[in-house]
């Protein structure tokens, strides 16, 4: 993953917290072992923590600091977990593996998984609500619940799973295959900014402009995911490409083409910046993200 040598830094000194806000997390929990084992396996699998890094790149874009949001940021990371310890279950798109690894129901058993992304996806409104006073207010924790569940509920990450699903072997259009992604990827990435932005308690206008962004990226990021299962590196990724073909789901590259998904990446990403120059806020990290999510390579 390319990035900015400020956002390195950024990133690295934050995704730190956040590891060690997972095990004392769960260190604490009052559970059976193998179910807080389970977990913590999969929090602990890698990934680029895109939706973390996007909520504190969102307080210290409003000169807050950004481990207020450590709390939320972590109930947001579990939620991304559970979904994908289900998504890769048999019944759903059955996978060996996930980032380079087996993936948890190969590891603990298809029960013990499917209680673990249960366990994920519950104890995240917990934490969500133990998020340390004054720094998240009240009423702040009220409205992240509320969007929390929004965004990851059958509104949003799991009503487009269903109809991902239910667009499996049909030929999708743009506007279907944009509604599934807004939903399944989107959301939660929306999720992620505007928690940064309840928390910095930023202007109506402000978050209108936060919220544009996200949409954009939300789209930019499934593109770029899309044109890595064509032509990205199986050894990067830590999965076969190709695997979308296979599954025949429609893809942006399968209904633009190749050039066409590369311009509309493009165009994502220049609208995305565009409104995070109307938030007049210090967004330098949030384009730097944006600029990761454009060249990710895996």
């Amino acid at each position: 993953m390319l990035a900015s040598s400020k956002l390195d830094v950024f990133s690295n000194e934050y995704k730190d917290l956040l590891e060690k806000q997972f095990r004392v997390s769960l260190d604490q929990l009052e559970a059976p072992a193998i179910l807080k084992e389970a977990m913590l396996y999969s929090l602990e699998a890698g990934g680029k923590r895109i939706r973390p890094l996007l909520l504190f790149a969102t307080l210290h874009a409003f000169d807050k600091n950004p481990v207020i949001g450590l709390y939320p940021a972590a109930a947001i990371e579990m939620i991304h977990t559970y979904s994908l310890i289900h998504d890769d279950l048999p019944s759903m798109d059955n996978d060996d593996l996930r980032r380079g690894k087996p993936t948890n129901h190969k590891v603990f058993g298809e029960a013990n998984a499917i209680l673990a992304g249960d366990a994920l996806l519950t104890y995240s409104f917990q934490l969500m609500a133990e998020a340390p006073e004054p720094s998240v207010s009240l009423k702040a924790k009220l409205a992240l619940i509320q969007l929390l569940a929004k965004s990851s509920g059958p509104e949003g990450m799991v009503g487009g799973q269903v109809a991902d699903m239910l667009g499996e072997q049909k030929d999708l259009n743009l506007h279907d295959l944009e509604y599934i992604h807004v939903h399944k990827t989107g959301k939660l990435l929306t999720c992620s900014v505007m928690a940064g932005a309840i928390i910095a308690d930023v202007s109506e206008e402000q978050m209108g402009h936060l919220q544009q962004f996200s949409y954009h990226l939300g789209l930019a990021f499934q593109i770029r995911d899309d044109l890595l299962d064509v032509d990205g590196d199986e050894s990067l990724l830590g999965k076969p490409v190709g695997s979308d073909e296979g599954n025949h789901k429609t893809t942006y590259p399968a209904l633009l083409g190749i050039d066409e998904a590369k311009e509309a990446l493009k165009n994502h990403i220049m609208l995305a910046k565009q409104h995070l120059t109307k938030t007049g806020a210090r967004t330098e990290l949030l384009e730097d993200i944006t600029d990761v999510v454009a060249k990710r390579n895996y």
